[in-house]
């Protein structure tokens, strides 16, 4: 893979990057108007996104930072390049940002059937710690409540 960077969201180019991983990636993609909301409050909501020469938006990763807890809202790459360890970079630099400004524990959801995250997250430490039945629609499946705690 090329030179990988990553950086916060940069404006509305980004934002348009943003969503066009959205649509690429989940059944029920989030809106310009919901990433609006949350970019109205950016003591907690942060957003990095993974750039390469000949992409400008190649993946990102949206945070919330609540005191001392990072919570991972959504984390996607563009099918093109998957598997090259785009999401690996992504979450690893959200997690040391958010270290970083005081957070020690670090919670998410996920599919319960998207084996390929969960291979990821399990890989970064993260377990499971609860279950939601029918969180997620289009289709109607279990979130699995996955968390890690640093021992700092």
């Amino acid at each position: 893979m090329t030179a990988l960077a990553i950086d916060t969201l940069g404006g509305d180019v980004d934002l348009s990057g943003v969503l066009e991983v959205e649509a690429e990636s989940f059944n029920n993609p989030w809106t310009r108007e919901m990433y609006a909301w949350e970019l109205r409050n950016p003591a907690v909501c942060r957003i990095y996104v993974a750039r390469l020469p000949e992409c400008r938006v190649a993946g990102f990763c949206a945070t919330w930072l609540v005191v001392d807890e990072i919570h991972i809202n959504n984390v996607a790459v563009r099918p093109a390049y998957r598997g090259n360890g785009i999401g690996t970079a992504l979450l690893q630099h959200a997690l040391a940002q958010s270290s970083r400004l005081g957070a020690r524990r670090a919670r998410l959801e996920v599919r319960a059937s998207n084996a390929g995250a969960l291979r990821l997250y399990e890989r970064l430490g993260f377990s499971l710690a609860g279950v939601r039945r029918n969180y997620y629609s289009h289709p109607v499946e279990d979130a699995l409540l996955l968390a890690r705690d640093d021992d700092d």
